[in-house]
């Protein structure tokens, strides 16, 4: 009988193995399936921040062009009058040339 018990052993230590084999591969499985969440968070976090600042360098770039749009548009402005201003200056001078050679035409003629 002792070569019963033995075998009894045997199959007892195999069937212990078989279940700690088992339980490692759970243990392994669940590990995995958490790292793989932890994963899926970390992406969606990096998404999200990089969506965050994909909006804030728009939005920054946005101000910018809208800051510069404004400069031209002052400069814009500032060079109108000027020449605004400069064009009533010279209107009397203007007026008074064409009167001339209205008038040079007009001696010509007779």
């Amino acid at each position: 009988m002792p070569s019963a018990e033995v075998l009894q052993a045997i199959r007892d230590a195999e069937s212990e193995a078989d279940e700690m084999v088992a339980e490692a591969e759970s243990a392994r499985d669940e590990r995995i399936a958490e790292a793989r969440e932890r994963a899926d968070d970390i992406i969606e976090a990096a998404r999200e921040d990089a969506e965050a600042l994909k909006e804030e360098r728009l939005e920054s770039a946005l101000e910018d062009i809208e800051a510069e749009r404004e400069r031209i548009l002052e400069a814009g402005n500032e060079e109108r009058e000027a020449i605004v201003e400069d064009a009533a200056e010279r209107i009397d001078d203007a007026v008074a040339f064409a009167l001339s050679q209205f008038e040079e035409a007009v001696h010509a003629q007779t």
